[in-house]
């Protein structure tokens, strides 16, 4: 997430966390809302990491500056995930770091990226200029189901520029996204702002730093895949960003090219979807199925943002109010836009495919696009962000709030509830928020300081309710 007028206060609350946490749990009965009662009132956590209903808990995964076993430390910053299925005991959480070559002090190869210089070359993106290598990245976890602990954790992606959010793919990977456009210059010896595949493993080792440059060049922030076409659709986190997606030459072979494309709202050329009262604009409905379809976007490892954007919207495609959190499920491609709505606190979209998508009959029969939550109400929801599909079907959002910041759960109705608070008040924003495959462990981080977590308890409410 790029740094804001609301990243500043964050900063100036880390400062008084001390003094507003001690305030929070002096006055544990703070306010916060939810359309329903889903597990119950959140239990005040006497450690301050993470408030939940009763009968949940959390383990800590490892926190920022943690030793791992390939000799480097754990990296700070840790932000989006995904989990995947090694065997019956075992699942790999990889995990992106929102790091930059000034982060010295969070990065994986100590002070003065001393440690760097054990790492083969090829298997560093942008090893830098005058020594400032970019320190961003992707690290895995082991973690053991049936003893909930972490059996080894290494770096996988090197080298690379503010690694936000991403996606799985269906082939046992994951897409990690850059969110920075920063070319070349004193310091960095590559551009940036590309996406990079990362196959899962169990065992230490880094992958082949490559840029998929055909998914464009721009603030990249999370990807979906739709497992029935192997289609990758983009979010971008800009005021005005778009909404893209990617189709393969190859199937699975992102490497090999193809063509990326913008969303565009079938007889509403350059839709406004953010629903912002200052920009005069037609209020985009709830629950409204709108056809859509997609415009070729041309040259994509030359043009860049702002100029993709600009172009696109004046040729007619969509824009977006801050597209982030983006997952499959259900057969959607589900999407967060962090300052949408009229109350600009956060809108929930989904993407029906077509049965066509992607092919010549897809105009016949196009996909929809649907404003699924607008609540323009900052006790129920203030800046959505990471999101994922819970295995009941229920969608699962991150905050990225002024204030607290909560998990929110939202049922198929549209209905919110709230299933944990950060404890560290006015610090920092949850992230990276997901699902084992194959267990009702839920995984998410606190930005800063920099803490994974696992978190269990009853879910079978919510499955049988």
């Amino acid at each position: 997430m790029k740094l804001s007028r609301r990243d500043f206060f964050r900063g100036s609350g880390a400062v008084a966390a001390g003094f507003w946490g001690l305030h929070r749990y002096l006055n544990a009965a703070e306010a916060y809302q939810s359309e329903i009662v889903a597990y119950g009132e959140l239990q005040c956590d006497p450690h301050r990491i993470l408030d939940l209903p009763k009968g949940f808990t959390y383990t800590i995964m490892a926190k920022t500056g943690d030793p791992m076993a390939d000799g480097l430390t754990n990296p700070g910053a840790p932000d989006g995930m995904a989990a995947f299925t090694l065997d019956r005991d075992r699942v790999a959480l990889l995990c992106n770091h929102e790091l930059t070559n000034d982060n010295t002090f969070l990065g994986p190869y100590g002070l003065k990226n001393e440690r760097a210089a054990d790492i083969p070359c090829k298997k560093i993106y942008d090893s830098g200029k005058e020594g400032r290598m970019s320190l961003g990245g992707v690290s895995t976890f082991v973690w053991n189901r049936k003893r909930r602990q972490v059996e080894s954790h290494f770096l996988s992606l090197a080298g690379t520029e503010r690694n936000c959010a991403g996606g799985p793919t269906p082939w046992n990977t994951w897409i990690s996204c850059e969110e920075s456009v920063l070319k070349a210059d004193s310091t960095h010896a590559c551009h940036h702002g590309y996406n990079f595949e990362v196959p899962v493993r169990s065992r230490p080792g880094l992958c082949d730093p490559v840029p998929l440059k055909a998914m464009g060049r721009f603030y990249h922030e999370a990807v979906a895949v739709d497992p029935a076409t192997g289609i990758v659709y983009q979010t971008e986190d800009e005021d005005d960003g778009l909404i893209t997606r990617f189709i393969p030459n190859e199937p699975k072979k992102l490497h090999c090219g193809g063509r990326l494309e913008a969303l565009v709202v079938k007889d509403q050329t350059s839709c406004d979807t953010r629903n912002w009262p200052d920009k005069g604009a037609a209020k985009f409905a709830i629950n409204q199925a709108v056809p859509v379809c997609w415009m070729p976007i041309e040259d994509t490892e030359n043009l860049e943002t702002p100029t993709m954007r600009a172009a696109a919207f004046e040729a007619g495609s969509a824009i977006f109010a801050r597209g982030e959190g983006m997952w499959y499920g259900a057969g959607k491609i589900w999407f967060a836009c962090t300052s949408g709505g009229i109350a600009k606190s956060g809108q929930v979209f989904y993407y029906s495919p077509s049965p066509y998508e992607g092919t010549c009959d897809e105009a016949n029969q196009p996909g929809t696009l649907t404003l699924y939550l607008e609540p323009n109400n900052t006790q129920l929801l203030q800046y959505g962000d990471n999101l994922t599909i819970a295995p009941w079907g229920d969608l699962i959002l991150c905050e990225d709030g002024l204030n607290d910041q909560f998990l929110r759960g939202v049922t198929p109705e549209g209905k919110i509830y709230t299933l944990a608070r950060n404890g560290y008040f006015g610090c920092s924003e949850l992230c990276g928020v997901c699902f084992d495959p194959n267990d009702s462990t839920l995984f998410v981080n606190i930005q800063v300081p920099g803490i994974t977590l696992a978190i269990n308890g009853p879910w079978e409410k919510m499955k049988c309710s």
